[in-house]
């Protein structure tokens, strides 16, 4: 009965009378009535148990908490978790701060992505061949705004909204089941029933291979995407003959950049720290 006996109350006495009893003691030792250091500080300690008292008692659910201490004394370090909880947890609702941030994060996914789109269609109007290709598309369609026929795939395609975080979230649950459903339906058809590719599968398959996301794939050219096809990129045994005869390309014209070598000669002599008087 300590937080009761502090305000002069009874431990059924009602929020007013919690209230009232506390504002009369804060009155009387509030420590700016109080002259002289002595006082002040002894005024400032009483005065600092009393407000917390009345912190346990005006707040229904750590006065219950404090009543069932009461009752049950045995319980102490359940009741210190109880006290320490109800004192220093966030007075913020967890839920609105999930929505919060949720929004946040959607707003902020959006606008990075327009940004990017805004230089892409910038760019792009600089280049003739696309600002030609986008111009003959809006005279057929009599329009005045070419930017809105720039071609744009990939990363830098025009934002959508089911991009964002938040319609990504409401529609996991569609999107969880459709990719379950799309493993199950390949392993019957290419795993049981043995069925040949058809030109999607193919696709994905050399995508996969390629290890491209579907954003970059989507940036790819039809006619490069034609070109992998005619190649039957999506056999494997194909593909890693194709990527060896690319990577060995590469290697050559490496081989033959004379900045290539400057880079290869730099590394060679202690590379990142050494001094370099090469001029670019």
């Amino acid at each position: 009965m300590f937080n009761c006996h502090l305000l002069g109350v009874t431990r059924d006495s009602s929020k007013d009378e919690i209230t009232k009893a506390y504002r009369k003691l804060a009155r009387r030792y509030h420590p700016d009535v109080h002259r002289g250091e002595e006082a002040k500080k002894i005024a400032s300690e009483k005065f600092t148990l009393i407000a917390s008292a009345y912190e346990v008692l005006r707040d229904e659910e750590s006065r219950k908490d404090y009543n069932y201490m009461l009752d049950n004394p045995d319980e102490v370090y359940r009741h210190y978790y109880h006290y320490y909880r109800r004192i220093y947890a966030p007075k913020v609702d967890v839920r609105i701060v999930i929505v919060v941030t949720i929004t946040v994060v959607s707003g902020i996914q959006y606008w990075a992505a327009f940004s990017r789109y805004k230089e892409a269609i910038d760019y792009f109007l600089t280049v003739p061949k696309y600002r030609l290709k986008a111009t003959e598309i809006a005279k057929e369609e009599g329009l005045l705004i070419i930017e809105e026929k720039m071609d744009i795939k990939g990363a830098y395609s025009k934002p959508s909204i089911h991009d964002i975080l938040w319609v990504q979230l409401i529609c996991l649950p569609y999107t969880t089941a459709m990719y379950i459903y799309f493993y199950i339906r390949w392993f019957y058809k290419f795993g049981i029933l043995k069925e040949e590719y058809g030109e999607e599968e193919k696709m994905y398959i050399i995508r996969r291979n390629m290890k491209l996301s579907s954003n970059q794939w989507a940036a790819l050219p039809d006619e490069e995407k034609q070109e992998y096809l005619d190649l039957n990129l999506w056999e494997k045994s194909v593909f890693e003959q194709w990527k060896q005869k690319k990577d060995d390309e590469t290697k050559a014209k490496l081989a033959e950049s004379a900045s290539y070598k400057r880079y290869r000669r730099w590394m060679r002599k202690g590379g990142p720290g050494t001094i370099s008087f090469i001029e670019d």
